[in-house]
């Protein structure tokens, strides 16, 4: 069972921390492949460009490259965290634009399969973390782990993104489908990437829904369409997101219209309104889940 510490921790953060509302918002997709981690990256820096103070949480914790996509060296990362070496603020790095990344670590078997005792361990770290941020984001791993369905019932709002291709369509609709119905995850906005045309995306928006509107009762908004676009390519093998190499074009348009549209989302005063919120919301689903286990 979890130890009561790590609840009267977050209680504690909620005294310390500063009033200001964090957004916290889970980039997903079911599916590896899709353009998940580069749009989240685009997303952070457009909104950093607006001046608001942003973290990204790579979620990925057994296969991480946030880091890497943007050119920074992390010396450590989430798994130094969980063996106790160092506490979760000693290895946030810096970004362009003054992006906040939780580097997690790539290759590591372990770290993609942890225990309940280490969720409840990644869980306190977070506790301990006082940083005023604006807008999380959560950059989770590909499937429907633990740990992506607890990142994802954690937060306020959770982007899908999707392509144009059966197995993506499919693995969304999966993952919808567990989050609707096992999780109480009712509302979901979705960004149709990398399509040819809007009319593109929005046609890929009702194959989506044609299936989750007969068997789910989830809500689906679509909210972007990112064009199927070169310099995203190019941007990668610099090591850079597009709206920084190259801020004008279709697909770094896209993004910053996509940031526009983050930064009008409410963030609710109820749990989960305050970063301190958000552990103690992971905290009652590593509860739940313990509950759960005692009577399979």
């Amino acid at each position: 069972m979890i130890d009561n510490n790590i609840y009267d921790q977050a209680s504690g953060l909620r005294r310390l921390t500063k009033p200001t509302l964090t957004k916290v918002v889970a980039v997903t997709g079911g599916k590896g492949g899709v353009g998940k981690t580069n749009v989240t990256l685009n997303l952070a820096l457009s909104l950093a460009q607006q001046g608001k103070k942003v973290m990204v949480l790579d979620g990925d914790l057994g296969l991480a490259n946030i880091d890497i996509m943007l050119g920074v060296r992390a010396h450590k990362n989430l798994g130094h965290v969980l063996d106790g070496e160092c506490e979760l603020a000693d290895i946030i790095v810096e970004g362009p634009y003054g992006v906040r990344l939780i580097p997690a670590t790539s290759g590591t078997k372990s770290m993609a399969e942890l225990t309940p005792a280490q969720h409840a361990g990644l869980i306190r770290a977070f506790s301990s973390l006082e940083e005023e941020v604006d807008i999380l984001l959560i950059d989770t791993a590909a499937g429907i782990s633990d740990m992506v369905t607890s990142f994802s019932r954690a937060a306020q709002d959770v982007l899908v993104v999707v392509c144009d291709e059966p197995t993506s369509i499919t693995d969304a609709y999966a993952l919808i489908k567990l989050l609707s119905r096992e999780h109480n995850v009712q509302r979901f906005k979705i960004v149709a990437n990398m399509v040819r045309s809007y009319r593109e995306g929005r046609e890929l928006f009702a194959k989506l829904t044609l299936v989750t509107d007969r068997f789910l009762s989830a809500n689906m908004e679509l909210v972007a369409c990112i064009p199927l676009d070169e310099k995203v390519r190019l941007s990668v093998r610099k090591q850079k997101v597009v709206v920084d190499a190259y801020p004008r074009s279709p697909a770094a348009l896209a993004m910053k219209s996509l940031a526009n549209k983050v930064v009008t989302w409410p963030v609710p005063k109820a749990p989960s309104g305050h970063l301190e919120f958000f552990v103690e919301k992971l905290l009652r689903n590593e509860k739940t889940s313990e509950i759960e286990d005692d009577y399979v």
